[in-house]
């Protein structure tokens, strides 16, 4: 019986994997090697703060583009109300983009459907509305609002007196009544209250009290929703108490029993943003891409009011105390 050569099979064999190592593995690695993808760069793509013109008046909205792959653009697009909505797939060709997205909150049942043109820095273009209404729109870049250095904070500022609706005006009739123990409040559905005085940067205390399934938020500088709304015993998400509704959901949320006083502590600057509900921090100092639905306009690198939403329920206020930064 031939005997068998176990060393010559054993050399064989890594002789085999050598090979395989320096031919194959290189190709495998140059194939997945993300230097070597040529993704494609839009100059549609960032966000861009939009302006609605319908019937002689403006209304504010925002839009992101962003790439999927390396040829498809996809994005998000917040309307007059509502939260953000995603955008499967944004056309694109020689300046001209077009998209549709479902209805979200609309009373219609088409497709939003946007046409646009990109000349330079400026977009414009119109929009079929989900009832079938044709409007024109115009858009800028949105800035990046960009803070170099922390705030250095100032006096703070006590924007309820607790008497009386003083440095305070309504967007609409006014159902806003002070109650004794220095308690803003709103019975019942109406507009919203909002400040006379703008800021840029700040911090933000603010307790608030609802009955039970009731619902309201703080605007602040009149663009960025924190949600106020009857969550206890719920999940986090984007549309609940301690959420940048529709863009950022707290991480728990330590809300109250309904008729309960509970309590925001908010740090705002640029767009970075910390809440503290409760005592607890349930965002740390998260970036808040754009508008939210029910903001006071797109002009995100103006100083704005602090906006308290009354038309979605009956809602009370007390201890609004802002600091702005100097």
């Amino acid at each position: 019986m031939k005997k068998y050569n176990y060393r010559a099979t054993a050399w064989l064999i890594t002789s085999m994997v050598i090979f395989a190592f320096l031919t194959v593995v290189p190709f495998y690695v140059k194939a997945k090697d993300p230097a070597s993808i040529s993704y494609y760069a839009s100059p549609l793509e960032g966000r861009w703060d939009l302006t609605l013109h319908i019937n002689g008046k403006d209304f504010p909205s925002w839009l992101e583009v962003s790439h999927s792959g390396t040829s498809t653009l996809v994005g998000q697009y917040v309307g007059i109300v509502g939260s953000a909505r995603p955008i499967s797939k944004i056309n694109f060709e020689d300046g001209k983009m077009s998209f549709a997205i479902p209805p979200q909150w609309d009373r219609g049942t088409e497709d939003l459907r946007v046409e646009g043109m990109l000349e330079g820095d400026k977009l414009s273009g119109s929009m079929i509305s989900c009832e079938g209404e044709t409007f024109t729109w115009t858009g800028v870049r949105a800035p990046l609002l960009h803070r170099t250095v922390q705030p250095v904070w100032g006096t703070p500022v006590r924007l309820f007196n607790g008497k009386d609706l003083s440095g305070w005006h309504t967007t609409g009739d006014n159902q806003w009544v002070v109650e004794p123990g220095g308690i803003l409040k709103s019975p019942h559905s109406g507009s919203n209250l909002v400040s006379d005085k703008t800021f840029t940067d700040f911090k933000l205390h603010i307790e608030f009290r609802y009955p039970k399934e009731s619902n309201s938020g703080v605007y602040l500088r009149g663009r960025y929703e924190v949600q106020v709304t009857d969550s206890k015993g719920m999940e986090p998400k984007k549309d609940l108490l301690g959420a940048i509704y529709g863009f950022i959901e707290p991480s728990e949320i330590p809300a109250k029993d309904a008729g309960e006083w509970q309590a925001y502590d908010i740090t705002l600057a640029g767009r970075m943003i910390t809440v503290v509900c409760n005592g607890k921090t349930v965002i740390c100092n998260r970036e808040i891409p754009g508008i939210t639905g029910g903001a006071i306009n797109s002009n995100e690198g103006d100083p704005g009011p602090l906006l308290i939403q009354g038309d979605h329920g009956p809602i009370a206020y007390r201890n609004i105390i802002i600091t702005p930064a100097k």
